[in-house]
C-alpha cells in the first residue's frame, strides 16, 4: 500500500476512474475520456457488471475533449437505490487496492455525475470515499524484520472533479488518518505498548495537533481519589496512569463545558488472579482499544472537526498482570466517591478503571455530556455479534446523537436497557456494590449497571461497549483482520 494518500497533484491524470451502476452501461460522465469508445466497449465485458466493487478497465488512445487518460477504470456503483456512504467506502477500498497493485501516483475520481443521479451530497460522499482510501491503506509493518520484503509504494495523490469532490475526500482521508492512528496503538504489541509508552504516544500527539496533556501517576492518582486505576495496575511493573488530553477552539467556546470521553486503557490483560484459561489471552493487547479509540477521536477532532466546544479526555491506563501485589477475589476497594466495591472476579479489571474515570469527569471536569468507550464483556458479543455496539444511554438527545452519528459512519450502536433491577443485581452482602455478579445473565448490562454508579445524576452519560466491533476477523468492505478503530469516527461525527 502507499505510505500516504492526499488531495492534491496534477488536475489531470493518466489514471481516471469513473462509475458505472448495475445493469447499465458506463455512466455518461465517463464518455469525456472516452476518445475511442474502449471505455463504452469495457463496459459491455463480461466483468463490467457494476456491482458494488467491481472493476474494468479500458486504455483509450489518444484525448477526448481535453480529457487525457491512459487508463480508465469503471469501477461497479450498484444499484442507485442502494448507493450510500458505506458503499462508497468499500468504492474506496477498492480503487486503492487497484491503485497500489498497478502503482500508480495520481488518480482523477470523476463520481459526482452518478452521486447526483441518485440524489446523493457529493461532498459527503466524497468524504465517506476518502474514508474507505485511507482505512483500506492502513498498514502496519513496522515491525518486520530480516525476514520478510515490504514493497514500499510512495505518495499517491488524488482529486476530483470538483471543488465539493475535493473538500469530502480530504475529510475523510483525515478521518481515516485519525482512526489509524488507533490502529497503530492497538496493532503495537504488549511489550512494546506499556503503560509508560501509551503515555508517552498520547503526549506525542498532543504536541503534534495542538492539544493539551497531562498525565497522572503515582501520589497523584492516590490525591485524585483513583483507586481502582491504582489497584487494578498495583501487580504490574509498569505503573498505571491517567492521561487527561484537552482541546481548546481557537475562538469562542473557551468556557464551555466540555464533553468528556473516557477510555479503558488496559495495555494487556491477563485476568489477574482470575487468570484468563486456554487460549483467552490472545489478542489482549486490544484491551486497550477503548482508549485507542479516545486517542484517535482526540486527533480527529484536533486535525479535522475542530469543534466550537471544549473535548476532554481522559485514558485510564493499567496492565492488569499477576503478582504478589495483585489484587483478590474477595478484597473490599472504597473508590473515589465513597462507593465501596467487592472484588468478585479480578477479570472485571476494565470497570474498575472506568468506574475512575467517571467519578473524576463528574467530579473535576463539570462535563456537558460524559461518554465512555471500552472493550468491556464479552457478552456483548454473544448479544450483537460484530454488527453493532451496544449503548447504554438514557438521555434521549445524547442517544439519538449518538445513534445518528452511528449511521453516518457506519459505525452503529444499538441501545441496551437500563433499570433499577439491574442495578440491584450488583449489590454485595459486604460492600454497597460487587465488580462481577455471580450469575452470567445479562452479562453487559452488569457492566453498565456497575459503572451507573459513578455517574452523578443529571448529567448526560453513554456507555458504549465496543468489544464485539473493534477487530475484524476478517477482510469486510475497507477492513482488513485486525484492529477497526471503531469509535473515531463516531466520536467525530458526534462531536463535529
Amino acid at each position: 500500500m502507499f505510505k500516504s494518500i492526499a488531495v492534491g497533484g496534477p488536475r489531470s491524470s493518466s489514471v481516471v476512474v469513473v462509475g458505472q451502476f448495475k445493469g447499465k452501461p458506463p455512466h455518461s460522465s465517463s464518455k469525456m475520456y472516452d476518445s475511442d469508445g474502449s471505455v463504452a466497449g469495457a463496459g459491455k465485458r463480461p466483468e463490467a457488471t457494476g456491482e458494488l466493487g467491481c472493476l474494468a478497465e479500458a486504455f483509450p488512445a489518444g484525448s477526448s475533449r481535453g480529457k487525457k487518460a491512459s487508463r480508465v477504470i469503471i469501477v461497479g456503483l450498484g444499484e442507485k437505490k442502494k448507493l450510500d456512504a458505506d458503499a462508497m467506502r468499500t468504492l474506496g477500498a477498492a480503487i486503492v487496492k487497484r491503485a497500489s497493485q498497478i502503482k500508480a501516483s495520481s488518480i482523477s475520481i470523476d463520481l459526482d455525475g452518478p452521486i447526483k443521479e441518485a440524489r446523493l451530497d457529493v461532498s459527503a460522499m466524497a468524504c465517506a470515499l476518502g474514508e474507505g482510501l485511507g482505512l483500506a491503506n492502513w498498514h502496519y509493518d513496522r515491525l518486520r524484520g530480516t525476514a520478510s520484503t515490504i514493497d514500499r509504494l510512495g505518495k499517491l495523490s488524488v482529486h476530483g472533479s470538483s471543488k465539493a469532490f475535493d473538500r469530502g475526500l480530504e475529510r475523510g482521508l483525515g478521518l481515516a488518518e485519525s482512526a489509524n492512528v488507533a490502529r497503530d496503538l492497538s496493532q503495537t504489541p504488549p511489550n512494546i505498548a506499556t503503560t509508560t509508552y501509551m503515555a508517552s504516544e498520547a503526549r506525542k500527539i498532543a504536541r503534534q495537533t495542538g492539544l493539551k496533556c497531562t498525565v497522572f501517576k503515582g501520589e497523584s492518582l492516590k490525591k485524585n481519589g483513583l483507586t481502582g486505576l491504582q489497584i487494578v495496575g498495583a501487580a504490574s511493573e509498569h505503573a498505571p496512569c491517567m492521561v487527561r488530553l484537552e482541546y481548546t477552539p481557537s475562538r469562542g467556546g473557551k468556557r464551555s463545558k466540555p464533553t468528556v470521553l473516557v477510555g479503558k486503557t488496559i495495555v494487556y490483560d491477563t485476568g489477574g488472579l482470575s487468570l484468563k484459561v486456554n487460549n483467552g489471552m490472545k489478542g489482549m493487547k486490544r484491551d486497550k482499544d477503548g482508549g485507542c479509540a479516545v486517542i484517535g477521536a482526540m486527533h480527529a477532532v484536533a486535525t479535522v472537526i475542530k469543534p466550537n466546544h471544549r473535548v476532554v479526555a481522559l485514558l485510564m491506563i493499567a496492565e492488569n498482570s499477576v503478582s504478589d501485589e495483585a489484587y483478590r477475589p474477595d478484597d473490599v476497594i472504597t473508590m473515589g466517591n465513597g462507593v465501596t466495591v467487592e472484588v468478585t472476579n479480578t477479570d472485571a479489571e476494565g470497570r474498575l478503571v472506568l468506574a475512575d474515570g467517571l467519578y473524576y469527569a463528574c467530579a473535576k471536569e463539570d462535563p456537558g455530556a460524559l461518554i465512555n468507550m471500552a472493550t468491556l464483556t464479552g457478552g456483548v458479543v454473544v448479544a450483537l455479534g460484530s454488527v453493532f455496539a451496544g449503548l447504554w444511554c438514557d438521555d434521549d438527545a445524547l442517544r439519538r446523537r449518538i445513534e445518528e452519528a452511528g449511521e453516518a459512519t457506519g459505525e452503529r450502536v444499538w441501545r441496551l436497557p437500563h433499570d433499577e433491577k439491574y442495578r440491584q443485581m450488583m449489590k454485595s452482602p459486604v460492600a454497597d456494590i460487587v465488580n462481577s455478579a455471580p450469575v452470567r445473565e445479562a452479562h453487559p448490562i452488569q457492566g453498565a449497571a456497575f459503572l451507573s454508579y459513578f455517574v452523578e445524576e443529571g448529567i448526560p452519560w453513554a456507555h458504549i461497549d465496543i468489544a464485539g466491533v473493534h477487530e475484524a476477523s476478517s477482510a469486510r468492505g475497507p477492513f482488513q483482520p485486525g484492529p477497526t478503530g471503531f469509535g473515531v469516527r463516531l466520536m467525530a461525527e458526534l462531536l463535529g
